[in-house]
């Protein structure tokens, strides 16, 4: 393909939801090196204002929380649109997706809660981690049932659609264009879970046998919509998928601080 026609490409992205084709130009060496931070910001972010800050005023972890999260968000946008001047386009859902990405996210919000329910729960497996979530919601002002309703409204509707647009959109969508498929989504779902796993150290200890079956698990989520992505080229049905499973999350959550 000629130069001309990887300048045109470049300037109007067409296809820029495809992850990976041949009518989008390869990484160049600031491609990757965005790529690269895209990869770690989210853990730095969570470390900051989960880990490093967990003694801080409640304002303080707030307010870090809310930069962070505006800062790794803006990031693929301001990236895509106004340093490389391409133009995102977001074609509509597949049938077939919606109904994959609903039964993969059903799937897993069902075991879960049979999980939690049936063994965990009554083994007193998460008693001490009930304790450290109770505190981190009383921190983020999300203490009384409606308000904990409001944040878990927020994670699940709006938190996983950011989630999605950046993780599979953006972080899976640059690393296809660098890398075989296999990598890309190898890569983008194991640094997926990285902020993950330290949420759960934080509530279940580095130790536990939890920590590592449920990161394991995000990896495997975030392979799956990794592929659902390439498959369909749409967000909506990995948004659901997510949504689903983050909506389950929020249930046992407020299952175990309300016992």
């Amino acid at each position: 393909m000629s130069g001309a026609r990887w300048a045109i490409v470049g300037q109007t992205c067409a296809d820029c939801t495809m992850p990976a084709d041949h009518s989008t130009p390869p990484l160049d060496p600031a491609d990757w090196l965005i790529v690269a931070l895209s990869l770690v910001l989210p853990t730095g972010v969570t470390w900051l204002y989960f880990i490093a800050l967990d003694d801080a005023p409640a304002a303080v972890q707030q307010g870090v929380y809310g930069i962070g999260k505006a800062v790794q968000f803006a990031l693929p946008v301001v990236w895509v649109c106004l340093v490389r001047r391409q133009r995102p386009t977001f074609p509509r859902p597949s049938a077939w997706s919606l109904i994959a990405g609903a039964l993969f996210g059903l799937a897993i919000a069902a075991a879960m809660i049979v999980l939690y329910l049936a063994a965990l729960q009554p083994m007193g497996l998460f008693d001490e981690a009930a304790c450290a979530v109770r505190a981190k919601v009383q921190a983020f002002g999300a203490g009384s049932p409606a308000r904990f309703l409001l944040l878990a409204a927020f994670y699940s509707a709006i938190h996983s659609l950011l989630e999605e647009y950046y993780w599979r959109w953006f972080v899976f969508g640059q690393l296809a264009r660098g890398c075989k498929l296999p990598a890309a989504i190898a890569i983008s779902s194991i640094a997926f879970a990285a902020h993950h796993v330290l949420v759960l150290g934080y509530y279940f200890t580095w130790l536990s046998p939890l920590t590592w079956l449920f990161t394991l698990a995000t990896i495997v989520g975030g392979a799956f919509w990794a592929w659902l992505y390439h498959a369909s080229h749409s967000l909506a049905s990995t948004w659901l998928s997510h949504a689903l499973v983050d909506a389950a999350i929020f249930a046992i959550g407020y299952q175990m601080i309300a016992v």
